[in-house]
């Protein structure tokens, strides 16, 4: 971007590198909640208002225009976006030319209602219409109502290249894939964030290298469903010197893409999330294997591990089926590190089903997880056709249940890198100690030790002394 210089700015004691373009006069703050993918989006929202005169900041009241970019993935989600949209309002009162706005998959869901409604924003945005946004503040400006929520079948803003939001400078979020196809009964991501559609790989590999130009040391390949990712373009032409031969193909997997990235850039650490069991082939795995740069991590959300409940969600894989998947991953990379969603409480799931998903967990003994009880979600299949019957109790039991052994495991894992050395790629300081640094091993667990000479994006060996369940703890070799 022309005339842009980079910031450095602190926020709870982090250094944060912020872009500032230069001549620009007006003052953007925008929040994120939910998926990664909401946190890139912010990023491309960032980008398309830089160039109508916005530089983002991290102080909510010196903003004239304040976006929240929203997650309706459960009830809590929302709850804490109306809060804080009660907080915009608080201020705008005091500041009655700053506009708000909301953005993402609440904002798809709720449509009109938060505007016309509730009359507690000024402007309303859904994920495929970032676009409009200069139109839709020209809207704000003459007086009328600011709404597009229309979805595409096509955007994947490709072209447009991110401002890094809260960055570290060492990490970063690339998008290849939008929305999802996969019809679960309990989501409504398909009705937020429409049909399922991947980038140019030429577009994602641009993308890449300007981070890598910018020292960026590790990329997360990023989508609802990445091995979905299929792309019919045919000819895409090599523009880097290093990428595979398969760039001349008329089709490429997630499989391809995740090697040409990997071959183009060696030196680049390469994460990707999120998988979904149903479409993670082999090919990948064996792709993972085959470059050092490629961390030795899969987030593979399992739900649950009933059969049964895993058909009534519509999800299109079998409690067989996951578990010859963990088999094979095991196989081909015996260090690989996994961590799973998994939701308990969906509807019409008995103990037996409950107990099915503890055995699951001690079968596979992931890393780690994110669990939560199911709430029902408006506009989903299961909303509209089942009974949400399983009492909020037994939901709160069942789900403590998962999170004890999660931890359990969790320890369990954590306990075998006592004693061994890991090469660490620095992230920033610890939030527990100015003297620490923090940052992740391949398995992408989470390691803390004290401060030396490094300095950020540094990658060090550090030998691990002790740990928790949660973070290792030791000493730069």
């Amino acid at each position: 971007m022309e005339n842009e210089k980079i910031i450095v700015e602190k926020n709870q004691g982090q250094p944060l590198l912020t872009n500032q373009t230069e001549g620009n006069s007006k003052k953007l703050y925008i929040e994120s909640y939910g998926c990664s993918m909401n946190f890139n989006d912010s990023e491309i929202v960032a980008s398309i208002l830089s160039k109508q005169g916005y530089n983002t900041t991290h102080l909510l009241e010196e903003a004239d225009l304040v976006l929240v970019n929203t997650c309706s993935i459960r009830e809590k989600a929302e709850q804490t976006v109306r809060k804080r949209l009660e907080k915009y309002n608080a201020i705008k009162k005091i500041n009655p030319t700053m506009k708000v706005g909301v953005l993402g998959c609440m904002a798809e869901r709720l449509k009109a209602k938060l505007l016309e409604e509730e009359k507690i924003v000024d402007l309303v945005v859904g994920p495929d219409a970032y676009r409009d946004l200069p139109n839709l503040l020209e809207e704000i400006n003459a007086g009328r109502d600011a709404v597009n929520v229309i979805l595409s079948k096509e955007e994947t803003y490709g072209d447009v290249s991110p401002v890094r939001l809260n960055s570290n400078g060492v990490s970063a979020f690339v998008s290849i894939t939008r929305g999802c196809d996969n019809m679960c009964t309990f989501c409504v991501v398909p009705f937020t964030r429409g049909r399922e559609r991947s980038r140019e790989p030429k577009s994602i590999l641009q993308e890449i290298q300007e981070l890598s130009e910018k020292n960026y040391k590790e990329i997360t390949l990023l989508g609802q469903n990445v091995d979905s990712y299929l792309w019919y373009g045919g000819g895409l032409k090599k523009d880097f010197k290093n990428a595979s031969e398969i760039a001349r193909a008329t089709a490429v997997d997630f499989s391809q893409l995740l090697d040409m990235v990997a071959t183009a850039f060696p030196k680049m650490r390469i994460r990707f999330s999120t998988s979904n069991p149903q479409d993670m082939n082999l090919d990948v795995i064996y792709t993972m294997a085959k470059h050092e740069n490629i961390c030795n991590y899969v987030h593979l959300p399992v739900q649950s591990g009933s059969t049964s409940v895993l058909r009534r969600m519509n999800r299109q894989h079998t409690r067989e089926e996951y578990i010859a998947l963990i088999d094979n991953i095991r196989k081909i990379i015996p260090d690989c590190g996994l961590s799973q969603d998994i939701m308990t409480g969906f509807c019409g799931e008995t103990e037996e089903e409950h107990q099915e998903t503890l055995s699951l967990l001690e079968y596979v003994k992931y890393d780690f997880g994110f669990m939560f009880a199911y709430s029902e979600r408006p506009g989903t299949l299961a909303e509209k056709k089942m009974d949400d019957d399983v009492p909020f109790d037994v939901k709160k039991r069942r789900l403590a249940e998962i999170i004890l052994l999660q931890q359990e495991h969790s320890l369990y894992h954590t306990n075998k890198f006592i004693g061994k050395t890991v090469e660490v790629l620095i992230e920033g300081v610890s939030k527990k100690s100015d003297s620490h640094w923090k940052g992740r091993n391949s398995q992408n667990a989470v390691i803390v030790f004290p401060k030396g000479d490094e300095k950020m994006g540094d990658l060090v060996n550090v030998y691990i002394e002790d740990c928790t369940s949660a973070t290792l703890i030791g000493k730069r070799v």
